[in-house]
């Protein structure tokens, strides 16, 4: 391809053709590679006149809209908005018409020559200006509406106006003093009472339990809707919608009815039931099938009982009403979805998610889809009911966490998209990018990059649909949360692409999103949820960034395994930013016993990740090293008995260690510090082994003891005494 071409093809899609790698090595995208992500953008590369005339067509699509449908600015400045016209229209007038959120209605009538003149471009041989112009009204922190007409004429234009605060949320509490709190996986919480699987009952009893050892929040993984059809597809990595909630986590005896439904008192009173039941409580691994064969009919039986009673039940169906008004299409689509789902499943075990369903399924507004919803209203009734029971037992949880003294209470995580099979992809398919697949270029943890096949939103999509998709992913997941982990959220500023085509994970770029943006609405979205923001900001970042996010108020994510200084030693946390979130290890990292025992090491072994003996012997030896390192730090820092060896030769990790390197870190400046409930415990076993989907069970793992066991025992709640007095300290 012509290379002007190319360049100005590339430079319009958002591509990075030259960036620093892992090692901060310049790296420059290969011309192959960024054809690959034209092609995936639906670029014809193959026919040089096609290319150019596609992109004619993308520009003159922007350049046609006289006011751009959004525009993000900040509070505090001088809002402006702009006019992009042909030549012919430069002195035409305009009337306007500004609808603020709070109710005020504003008129007023322009030119665009009236403004300022900040840009002049000629497309397809026709002039277009643009215009800049300031708003001179008062307009406060919200969505607004500004809309343009022309006397005379039918067209109109609508340009979403959101204006934001200049930072997140921050509690006025974090100036008095530094919080603490757990993460857990949720699926692995057990307990004598549950299902198979840890419920929203079981995370109240751990909330309730915390709060009174002076904890302020509880980490979860994503609880982000799966796939009640096939529920092995159990990653919260790769869900089917962000917006909505993991049905899995409904404690089904506390739903309205159980206790008065006598076909759930029916089935759930017999001895093969009981026996299945403590079948699945026993189990070491979820094993999601079964546990859903339990809950599933039992939901169904509790959903007839509301309806049986929902007159009697006025408040509670007035609730689900409203509930359903406010869910409004994507509460529909997920609920479409998911019957649409269980019902093909039903004729053919291999239908897995929508690309591969029948033709006429596959698009939602087709007319079998429409025709099935009509005839199933019952099923798309009893998911969305399942979503309004879900929430309201979330809820429940938030409200006990604060009301026992928790500042944040639950802290939620935001995936960093949505699996190819998704309901948002098949509800939305326009901002999807489905011929490439989000991931990471090589890195020492992935030397040929990583492929999470998760397809990326296309940034120009994102826009033209006036950011509501982003809207909507802050705010529902900001919900009955005190506070909100963006995974990877180096994707407000770009993602790395790789193109189906591709032979790996490292044949791709890095493709830009507009984060000054995104980041102005989750700052509006953060203040109004009173939700504080933590940014996983973990591999490749860019310079400048990490200084750009803190502007914003966002919380930085330190992992002490990878805060080592240019010498390989640990870095002291009370060197770690005090506007940070400090944790020893992550969901994709071994526990410390793991750790210290280099468990991964040989579990990975196993699993066949290490081709290279000679690669697995280095890290070992370099564990070896880490290890030493630690050891001397603790001593150096006081946090070990002084006739504790000095030697990690032969030296095991016993609780001495264990609890000491979890007060070490509570000691540090991070104004937050989030540790795991499987090192309380003494776990070995990872929840995650990345580069695995089906070698090791990933996201199954059970915590070791039940709730009610090891919450009663002293040596826990000595170290959670501790933890609380170095936090206060």
């Amino acid at each position: 391809m012509d290379a002007a071409l190319l360049a100005e093809l590339v430079a319009f899609s958002g591509i990075e053709t030259e960036f620093n790698d892992a090692w901060g090595k310049p790296t420059q995208v290969a011309a192959a590679d960024q054809l690959a992500l034209l092609a995936a953008q639906g670029f014809n590369i193959a026919d040089e006149d096609a290319a150019r005339a596609e992109l004619v067509e993308r520009q003159l699509d922007f350049w046609q809209q006289i006011l751009s449908p959004v525009s993000v600015q900040t509070l505090g400045e001088p809002i402006m908005f702009e006019l992009q016209v042909p030549l012919v229209l430069a002195n035409h007038d305009f009337d306007f018409l500004l609808h603020t959120e709070q109710g005020q209605r504003y008129q007023f009538s322009t030119e665009p020559v009236a403004g300022e003149l900040v840009q002049v471009t000629v497309i397809d041989e026709e002039e277009y200006q643009q215009y800049q112009h300031k708003l001179d009204y008062p307009l406060e922190a919200g969505y607004h509406r500004l809309i343009l007409t022309c006397k005379d004429t039918e067209f109109s234009f609508e340009q979403r106006l959101i204006i934001t605060p200049g930072s997140c949320y921050q509690p006025a509490q974090f100036a008095q003093q530094k919080q603490w709190g757990v993460s857990v996986q949720l699926y692995g919480l057990r307990s004598a009472r549950n299902w198979g699987v840890g419920d929203f009952t079981d995370l109240a009893t751990l909330v309730n339990y915390l709060a009174g050892q002076g904890a302020d929040f509880v980490g979860l993984n994503p609880i982000h809707a799966l796939y009640p059809a096939m529920p092995e597809s159990a990653s919260p990595y790769s869900p089917s919608s962000r917006r909505w909630l993991n049905i899995i986590y409904i404690d089904v005896t506390a739903m309205p009815g159980y206790q008065h439904c006598s076909a759930t008192r029916d089935r759930v009173s017999t001895a093969a039931f009981s026996e299945a039941l403590l079948a699945q409580r026993a189990r070491d691994w979820v094993d999601y099938s079964a546990v859903l064969q339990l809950k599933l009919p039992v939901m169904q039986s509790l959903y007839q009982w509301f309806v049986q009673q929902s007159k009697k039940k006025a408040d509670l169906a007035s609730e689900f009403v409203e509930f359903k008004r406010e869910g409004g299409d994507s509460l529909r689509q997920l609920a479409l979805y998911d019957a649409l789902h269980a019902y093909l499943i039903k004729q053919d075990s291999n239908y897995w998610g929508w690309p591969n369903w029948p033709e006429q399924y596959r698009d939602l507004h087709s007319d079998a889809v429409q025709q099935f919803a009509e005839e199933h209203q019952a099923e798309l009734d009893f998911y969305c009911y399942l979503q309004f029971i879900a929430q309201q037992q979330l809820n429940a949880v938030q409200q006990q966490a604060k009301s026992a003294g928790m500042l944040l209470g639950l802290y939620r995580d935001l995936a960093v998209g949505v699996s190819e099979a998704s309901t948002e992809i098949w509800s939305n398919g326009d901002l999807y990018c489905r011929d490439a697949s989000v991931g990471a270029p090589p890195d020492p943890l992935g030397p040929a990059g990583q492929n999470w096949g998760l397809p990326p939103m296309l940034p120009y999509q994102l826009y033209s649909q006036a950011y509501q998709p982003m809207v909507d992913l802050f705010r529902s997941n900001m919900q009955d949360a005190g506070a909100l982990r963006i995974d990877h959220v180096m994707a407000l500023l770009r993602l790395w692409w790789v193109p189906k085509s591709a032979e790996n994970a490292g044949g791709g770029a890095y493709v830009y999103y507009p984060i000054m943006d995104l980041l102005g609405i989750l700052a509006l979205e953060s203040q109004r949820q009173q939700a504080v923001i933590i940014g996983e900001d973990l591999g490749t970042v860019p310079e400048g960034i990490r200084e750009l996010l803190q502007d914003y108020g966002i919380y930085s994510y330190r992992v002490f395994f990878f805060e080592t200084a240019a010498d390989g030693g640990y870095i002291s946390p009370a060197h770690y930013p005090a506007q940070a979130m400090a944790t020893l290890s992550t969901h994709d990292l071994p526990t410390l016993i793991g750790f210290w025992h280099c468990d991964d090491l040989k579990l990975g072994q196993q699993l066949g990740l290490y081709k290279d003996e000679h690669q697995l012997q280095g890290l070992y030896q370099q564990r070896h090293a880490n290890k030493q390192q630690i050891l001397d730090s603790l001593h150096g820092h006081g946090m070990l008995p002084a006739d504790y060896p000095r030697k990690v030769d032969n030296l095991g990790m016993d609780r001495t260690l264990n609890f000491a390197l979890q007060r070490h870190l509570a000691a540090g400046s991070s104004q937050l510090l989030c540790l795991q409930l499987e090192d309380w415990l003494e776990m070995t076993q990872p929840v995650n082994v990345p580069g695995t989907s089906d070698e090791y069970p990933n996201w199954r793992r059970k915590l070791s003891r039940e709730l009610e066991q090891w919450t009663n025992e002293p040596h826990i709640q000595d170290l959670l005494a501790q933890l609380s007095a170095a936090r206060a300290g």
